[in-house]
């Protein structure tokens, strides 16, 4: 038998050279993968889009400065919109709601306005936290990067 021939099985007869060659366990790679995903998930929580909630009826500040007591229903419907809460169990009283959550991290926003009708006509107005504001909520979305 040639030298060259001896030396190259003795090498791969060699257990050292043979363990070396043999590829990881499925078993444990398949561990090693999970350990790190399991340590990596938390970090990816993050970077999840959470888009800006409105719902409900945004009232501009002129309409609720309009609303006078003694005005009748269908003025209301016109000025303020169709109440977001049916009077399902008072009719003499319409509930206006306003909701929004922006992303993940900020407060939410609820306002309620409320007109109470005596007669068909408006007998009073009560306003829980509702801020009038000038125009319309500014919902701001990212900035979209530009494709490269």
């Amino acid at each position: 038998m040639p030298r060259a021939m001896r030396y190259h099985t003795a090498i791969i007869r060699h257990p050292v050279a043979v363990s070396r060659m043999r590829p990881p366990h499925p078993l444990r790679r398949t561990l090693l993968l999970a350990a790190a995903l399991a340590l990596l998930a938390p970090l990816a929580g993050g970077c999840v889009y959470h888009m800006t909630i409105q719902q409900g009826n945004f009232l501009r500040k002129h309409d609720i400065e309009e609303l006078e007591v003694g005005m009748t229903r269908t003025q209301v419907r016109y000025l303020l919109g169709t109440p977001m809460v049916p009077p399902t169990f008072d009719s003499d009283r319409w509930d206006y709601l306003y909701y929004m959550k922006r992303g993940y991290l900020h407060k939410v926003e609820h306002y309620l306005l409320t007109v109470y009708f005596e007669n068909d006509k408006v007998s009073r107005v009560d306003n829980h936290g509702y801020k009038p504001i000038d125009s319309e909520p500014a919902v701001t979305e990212p900035p979209m990067r530009p494709l490269t």
